[in-house]
């Protein structure tokens, strides 16, 4: 079988440069180009990021600037420039690779999208693991997208807990709006990986032990941030077992490959964008109440050991 096409729509910081070297590597996927979207950092920022993995792993997979500021708001439900708990000892500013060498290509990121897709003749996924900025921005530009892209498999929401509030997980609660976008745009396959399954799917110190043994520069770097994902999480968000990180994004990539590393349930997936307390929880409706048909698979269960093992068997050879 040819290998399956994507594009990655990226906020690039540590658990984003893990998905992008398992899409860039893994001999099942053939990484078409990379967008980048305001998130982790900013949209300068993410975007020096991804360049820098895709050099460091020596992977020339283009790269376009995307939106610095969410659909509609100025800035996030608390702006930027705030302190927020736990996201700069997770993530920091740019990642602890070389500054990139190549450069980012012409074109932002939503013209990309739009030209790639009109342009397709194969099937061509498409993976966003930031906010959804955008994918929003793309589709209300050209609504046929939902007709061209096979599938969407984004990383967001979060069922029982958030990680940026209380209710609200981060890539949805940075722009709600273009979330809702997403959420509700009627593409026929839909897959979310909140935090549900994320959180069933850890890396402790011995797997990056493993990483780096594998002796390559992708083992190396995810070795490299996933131990930093570990000391963050311990001191901020600290998972059941102690010296243990989710890495979220990653997680996206690898159902991609195999869809049994993730349990999912077909359940009405919505945001909601105006609560005082929940602006950007994710509402999946499991128990069928709001009278509206399912319009996404939502994953609430993940095999960590595949998992795992996915992400040292890609690494081992690059």
């Amino acid at each position: 079988m040819p290998p399956t096409k994507l594009i990655m729509d990226v906020d690039t910081g540590t658990d984003d440069a893990v998905a992008l070297m398992l899409a860039a590597l893994h001999p099942d996927l053939d990484l078409l180009g990379a967008t980048t979207v305001n998130g982790n950092v900013n949209v300068a920022m993410t975007t020096e990021n991804t360049l820098r993995v895709f050099d460091h792993i020596d992977r020339p997979v283009p790269v376009h600037r995307g939106m610095s500021a969410p659909l509609v708001r100025p800035d996030f439900p608390v702006p930027r420039d705030t302190p927020i708990a736990g996201t700069t000892r997770v993530h920091g500013d740019y990642l602890d690779i070389p500054p990139s060498r190549s450069s980012v290509r012409a074109g932002s990121a939503v013209e990309y999208l739009i030209e790639t897709y009109r342009a397709a003749t194969d099937e061509i996924y498409l993976v966003p693991t930031g906010p959804l900025t955008n994918i929003a921005a793309a589709l209300k530009a050209e609504p046929r997208l939902i007709e061209l892209i096979p599938e969407i498999i984004l990383m967001g929401g979060g069922h029982y807990c958030g990680n940026i509030t209380p209710t609200a997980e981060f890539n949805l609660w940075a722009d709600p709006e273009a979330a809702r976008v997403v959420f509700t745009c009627g593409i026929p396959r839909l897959t979310i990986v909140p935090l549900d399954a994320t959180h069933r799917a850890l890396l402790t110190l011995a797997d990056c032990d493993a990483l780096d043994a594998l002796a390559t520069p992708a083992g190396s770097a995810a070795a490299s941030f996933v131990r930093r994902r570990i000391n963050g999480y311990d001191s901020d968000q600290p998972m059941e077992r102690p010296g243990t990180a989710p890495v979220h994004d990653a997680l996206c990539v690898a159902a991609l490959v195999d869809r049994t590393v993730i349990t999912t349930r077909r359940v009405h997936a919505d945001v909601e964008v105006h609560g005082e307390l929940t602006v950007g929880q994710s509402v999946f409706d499991v128990a069928a109440r709001g009278g509206l048909p399912p319009n996404a698979d939502v994953a609430f269960d993940a095999d960590e050991a595949k998992f795992v093992r996915m992400l040292l068997e890609t690494f081992k050879a690059a």
